[in-house]
């Protein structure tokens, strides 16, 4: 899993941080920060946090290659 924040879109309201505080953390009042590469037993906390953001700034998907192809 690859995940990737639209920072211009992020407003801080850090949903993403209390349902998967492993991948996401504030830095300061409204910086967000988070692991591009989750460990796979964060996956799913991946899932609720980019379906709870109320701006829709957080997306996930496979890395490029990772079909094997």
């Amino acid at each position: 899993m690859r995940i990737v924040v639209d920072l211009n879109r992020c407003q801080g309201y850090a949903q993403c941080v209390f349902l998967a505080p492993r991948v996401f953390e504030l830095r300061g009042d409204e910086a967000l920060g988070y692991a591009c590469a989750p460990a796979p037993e964060e996956y799913e906390r991946v899932r609720r946090a980019a379906a709870a953001c109320p701006v829709g700034a957080v997306s996930f998907g496979e890395p490029a290659g990772a079909d094997g192809a």
